[in-house]
């Protein structure tokens, strides 16, 4: 069993954009992508994590990596973590590190309610360019 609804449906993305705009003070994914818009409802999460380093790159940060913990019973990662990881991370242009934990059954993630995400995004501000 995966996950319905693009892109609301990816947790991973979206935790990994958050991570990244909240890195760069520059907001979360709601400042930037109104879904009721027609440029972004229904857009592939991996056009959404695309734009987003754009943003971040455009704030005058370099994207270092980001690091997702996905916290839940299904989906299962492991069987498709390294193509999940080659996929995000094309789309980011950066590395991409997924890792993931099973709550065995505890609390509303356990029970298989739906899975939680934790991640961290590493930048690092650019110099700026001073013309003479």
């Amino acid at each position: 069993m995966g996950l319905a609804g693009e892109p609301d449906g990816d947790v991973v993305v979206h935790a990994a954009c958050n991570a990244l705009l909240t890195a760069a003070d520059l907001g979360d994914l709601g400042a930037h992508f109104d879904t009721s818009t027609p440029e972004w409802e229904g857009a592939a999460p991996t056009v959404l994590l695309a734009r987003t380093a754009q943003l971040v790159r455009d704030a005058g940060f370099e994207v270092g990596n980001v690091s997702v913990q996905l916290i839940g019973e299904r989906p299962k990662l492991g069987p498709r973590r390294a193509e999940a990881q080659e996929v995000l991370a094309t789309a980011l242009g950066a590395p991409v590190f997924l890792g993931s934990a099973t709550p065995e059954g505890l609390g509303w993630i356990g029970r298989g309610d739906g899975p939680a995400t934790i991640a961290n995004a590493l930048i690092v501000e650019l110099p700026r360019r001073t013309d003479n």
